[in-house]
């Protein structure tokens, strides 16, 4: 009886059971050998391969979190003294009539963000101001705003919680952090404003 050890793992087996099968009976020692080394290399290869499969599943499957739902995010990029909004909102009675705000919130335009089918009440909660709405009515905090952006840009909350759109910090298969939408893009008026090119690098002949 021979054993053979992969890593921790000991494998045990018959090398008579190899060499005298009605195929391989009367090989010699030289071909007992033979098929031995072959046995391993072909045993090490499948093991490698294996390997290689776990490898690449955990290297491009991003990390289950405790929550589908659930990311860590810095706190949202509200307006100095503008939250919580029930400071102002409790003693207002709600107007969900549609208008040009003249009184408050003069500053927030509805641009490049189909403002034409778009509203305050589409996206606020019209009873809790502290709290966002979601089309199916679920409220939820500021600090899950992803999911009521995703609701329309399904492609781009697919990617932002993959890492690949906005931006993450933290640990590859630990713990990570996102940027909200809101920290990149207005929510009002998301279109990044156009930049300007910067002019081309000097050539070396003309640096002096």
């Amino acid at each position: 009886m021979d054993f053979l050890w992969m890593g921790n793992v000991k494998f045990r087996f018959s090398m008579d059971f190899i060499c005298k099968s009605p195929f391989g009976r009367g090989l010699s020692m030289i071909n007992r050998r033979s098929v031995f080394l072959c046995f391993l290399v072909s045993f090490t290869l499948s093991m490698l391969d294996t390997a290689e499969a776990a490898r690449r599943e955990f290297w491009l499957t991003p990390p289950k979190l405790e929550s589908e739902e659930s990311y860590m995010v810095p706190p949202p990029p509200f307006t100095e003294g503008i939250f919580p909004c029930s400071e102002c909102h409790k003693e207002m009675r709600p107007n969900p009539t549609r208008r040009e705000l003249k009184d408050e919130h003069t500053n927030i335009q509805l641009k490049n963000h189909a403002e034409k089918e778009r509203w305050c009440l589409d996206c606020h909660d019209m009873k809790n101001r502290d709290k966002l709405r979601l089309v199916s009515g679920e409220l939820i905090d500021f600090t899950e705003s992803y999911r009521l952006c995703g609701q329309c840009h399904g492609d781009k909350y697919r990617d932002w919680k993959s890492g690949i759109h906005g931006k993450r910090t933290g640990q590859w298969n630990g713990k990570k952090q996102y940027l909200l939408c809101a920290h990149c893009h207005n929510p009002h008026n998301p279109r990044f404003k156009e930049l300007q090119p910067k002019p081309p690098p000097m050539r070396p002949e003309n640096i002096r």
